[in-house]
């Protein structure tokens, strides 16, 4: 968890300097596909040559951070990739789940991912594509804003007070004072187990979300079809929404059982 994400109380609680310059790096370096020279690292940080030429040279040796041929430039790893998918319970999810995406997306011709929540954000940790050349999809890895998008409202609406009001928290947002009307989306989409509705992101998409709900009863995942209309020949094989819907809700169902 890095400092910007921690709660204020926790932040002045405890402190491990050389920890958060590390996770600073990594976390500066998640938004530079082509990487950073040491010299822009240390612009961007406002931290000493020195300082930040150490924690690099560990971050190489432990493998999060690579070095370019060149050796004038720095990028992160897989490592870190690798760490999340390998965790127990996203992979034994993600192997229970895949299959069965597998075949919601080739019986309804349209995509499907699948997210949980990570501190202030929804990841994206599995991807079901269609068959055919059209489609529109999230990549794996993909973090999407819990409050702008109709996977993050669902896995938000679907939690008791005290886990929406944890999940709010990393986000920074005061559970208290919402939007009124994120809240009454909220309040919407809990009350019909489900959101469809525009994508908050592209025109011409409607999005439907499922949660998959935990023993619980809180959403520990949530499905989403990013539900396109096909024209041509697909257009008659292509499911419509309403038994799309069906489909996802039963998926959503048998994974909760799982």
């Amino acid at each position: 968890m890095s400092a910007t994400l921690m709660p204020d109380t926790v932040q002045g609680r405890y402190r491990a300097p050389a920890l958060d310059k590390g996770l600073d790096i990594i976390e500066l370096l998640a938004n530079e596909a082509s990487g950073l020279t040491r010299s822009e690292i240390v612009r961007a940080m406002g931290r000493s040559p020195s300082e930040i030429y150490r924690m690099l040279e560990r971050l190489v040796a432990r493998g999060y951070v690579c070095r370019s041929q060149e050796g004038d430039r720095y990028a992160l790893s897989m490592k870190l990739f690798l760490l999340v998918t390998a965790h127990p319970p996203v992979r034994r999810l993600v192997a229970q789940a895949q299959p069965l995406m597998d075949q919601f997306a080739r019986a309804t011709l349209q995509s499907l991912h699948l997210v949980i929540n990570e501190g202030p954000a929804a990841i994206v940790v599995a991807q079901a594509s269609p068959p055919g050349n059209w489609e529109f999809r999230l990549r794996v890895g993909a973090q999407l804003d819990m409050l702008t998008t109709g996977s993050g409202l669902t896995l938000l609406a679907c939690q008791d007070e005290s886990r929406r009001a944890e999940i709010l928290a990393h986000t920074r947002a005061d559970p208290a004072a919402l939007d009124p009307e994120i809240a009454a989306q909220l309040d919407k989409i809990r009350a019909a187990g489900h959101r469809l509705a525009p994508s908050l992101q592209l025109i011409g998409v409607r999005d439907m979300s499922l949660p998959v709900h935990g023993p619980d009863d809180n959403a520990f995942a949530v499905l989403t079809c990013p539900y396109i209309e096909h024209v041509g020949t697909f257009r008659n094989r292509a499911l419509d929404v309403d038994d799309c819907l069906a489909r996802l809700r039963d998926l959503a169902a048998t994974l909760a059982l799982r």
